[in-house]
């Protein structure tokens, strides 16, 4: 349900406060580097992907635009949310890089690729795809239904108790995923990936995130911890434990092989087979919408209800 009825802004003024000093912060690095001298970065020479020179400073100050007409609209407009979310997908996609980087440093075996004030641009990248995301989460809430508690459009009383139909084959669809990727890894090979210790880590997180987590995500065990559990067993799981990764990974996976799928459509060199690549690549996008989809409707079945409307 739309509702034309003004709201208060409230507390939304520090986060707008945050992102703009951000943009302002970060939007100066980028107009540095592109009209000066700018450092090279392996192993592209550039520390953000896509979005590189000019188009780096447009996309902080689009951010900064958008995070002024998020806090100064006091009515629901999908079509500014869809643009605020568009512009964090952007700089969520700009830094990509950083999934990989995190899992090496978390192994305590960077890459000689590895580069400090490369790593640290994209994480600041990520930091204002982050407060802009907070932004828009916070504009829904304020603007979308009619209790002002907690904004839902859904009537009191529908809540689904079992997962969604789509929501299982979401679940289903990032297993396939998963399986397809190691299956074409098969056809030309292991021998390379079991010497690169950060490699090794991040496929065994990606069977862990590939499997275990779109399961419990549409899965009785997903809610509750199962018998075999111990200390835990019969216990309710706590809904961040799957929602935090089931989102974080999902778009980090998209972004990042998103991004891989780009740059392969360009024509960028890479020692694998184009046909490997579209393949392994669409691959593990599908584990990552599936991620994304199956987290969706998790989040929305386990959500307490509101005290205000009981939605």
């Amino acid at each position: 349900m739309t509702t034309t009825a003004p709201r208060t802004i409230g507390s939304g003024h520090g986060l707008t406060y945050a992102l703009l000093g951000w943009a302002m912060a970060y939007g100066a690095l980028r107009l540095v580097w592109t009209v000066g001298p700018a450092p090279r970065f392996p192993p592209f020479g550039s520390d953000l992907l896509g979005f590189t020179g000019w188009r780096s400073v447009a996309l902080c100050l689009g951010a900064g635009a958008v995070a002024v007409a998020l806090d100064r609209t006091t009515t629901w407009r999908p079509a500014l949310a869809g643009l605020a979310w568009i512009v964090a997908g952007a700089l969520v996609a700009a830094a990509a890089i950083l999934l990989p980087e995190l899992v090496s440093l978390l192994l305590l075996a960077p890459g000689p690729s590895f580069d400090p004030l490369a790593f640290a641009s994209r994480l600041g990248c990520a930091t204002g795809a982050a407060l802009l995301g907070l932004a828009t989460f916070g504009y829904q809430r304020r603007t979308r239904g009619d209790c002002p508690d907690c904004c839902r459009t859904v009537h009191a009383g529908h809540r689904r108790s079992t997962p969604a139909l789509w929501a299982r084959w979401a679940a289903y669809v990032a297993v396939a995923g998963l399986v397809t990727r190691f299956a074409a890894q098969a056809v030309v090979g292991f021998d390379d990936l079991a010497q690169n210790a950060s490699i090794i880590g991040l496929e065994v997180g990606l069977v862990l995130a590939g499997v275990l987590l779109p399961l419990a995500l549409v899965r009785p065990w997903g809610e509750v911890w199962p018998r075999w559990v111990p200390l835990l067993a019969g216990r309710t799981i706590p809904r961040r434990l799957l929602l935090v990764p089931g989102f974080g990974l999902g778009v980090a996976i998209v972004a990042y092989f998103g991004m891989g799928m780009v740059q392969v459509a360009s024509g960028s060199p890479s020692e694998f087979s184009d046909a490997f690549l579209w393949v392994a690549m669409s691959a593990y996008c599908l584990l990552g919408l599936g991620l994304l989809v199956a987290s969706s409707d998790y989040h929305l079945r386990t959500r307490t209800a509101c005290r205000a409307c009981g939605r």
